[in-house]
């Protein structure tokens, strides 16, 4: 699906970062990022002009900032740090009737380390310790050790994105981060919102699965990691 004016999806960082998540950005009408410490994504009103000079102005030196949607020649004094295409996926069948992982925890700043150290491991997408505070995320935990996990990232509109999902190695085959997906997919419901969410496209197993649980692909994504001199 090609991109529209009215399609809050269709520059879905700039659309959180100007409204339901202006709280936590900095920034002006030509440019905005996520504060430090929630998530390194940056973004113009224009997502296919970027103001760099902006982007400059808020960042430093040789910090990473991750862009959707701009292609092009990347300017002399930026550095391309790396290029990933990605699937927008929204999910097109009827809302889960039940919470699939009641045994899930709420996970709060006091499980800031056990979430960065399995996101650490797993490389789930761009992670800061204060990106659990962009909107519910739940927990699986053997003891004290958080082994599964997923949550909430970008939203505007009805749409609320289904992030940071992730399964310690050891854990893997249970069908834990699907139960907890279905989970915040069922609470989105409640709140009467929709659900999309982002995957690298060579992921073919995530694709598979997303299919499988009822997501369809929307557009293509191109997102970027550059830094300034």
């Amino acid at each position: 699906m090609a991109a529209t004016a009215d399609d809050p999806l269709a520059n879905i960082v700039w659309n959180s970062l100007a409204g339901p998540h202006a709280g936590i950005a900095e920034g002006d009408a030509r440019t905005r990022r996520y504060r430090r410490g929630y998530s390194p994504f940056v973004a113009s009103a224009d997502p296919a002009r970027p103001d760099l000079d902006a982007w400059r102005a808020l960042s430093a030196p040789g910090e990473g900032l991750c862009c959707f949607f701009w292609e092009g020649p990347v300017p002399s004094g930026w550095t391309l740090g790396a290029e990933k295409p990605l699937a927008q996926m929204t999910w097109d069948a009827e809302a889960p009737a039940e919470d699939a992982a009641p045994d899930a925890v709420p996970l709060t700043p006091a499980h800031v380390a056990q979430v960065l150290a399995l996101t650490d491991l797993t490389k789930p997408g761009p992670f800061g310790p204060r990106t659990i505070e962009m909107g519910e995320y739940f927990g699986l935990f053997d003891g004290e050790r958080l082994v599964a996990m997923a949550g909430e990232r970008m939203c505007s509109g009805a749409w609320h994105e289904v992030s940071g999902v992730c399964t310690h190695p050891d854990y893997r085959g249970q069908g834990l981060a699907r139960r907890l997906m279905l989970k915040v997919i069922h609470r989105q419901a409640l709140r009467g919102k929709r659900t999309f969410l982002h995957v690298l496209r060579d992921n073919e197993p995530a694709l598979a699965l997303y299919r499988a649980m009822g997501f369809g692909e929307r557009r293509a994504v191109l997102a970027r990691f550059v830094a300034h001199d």
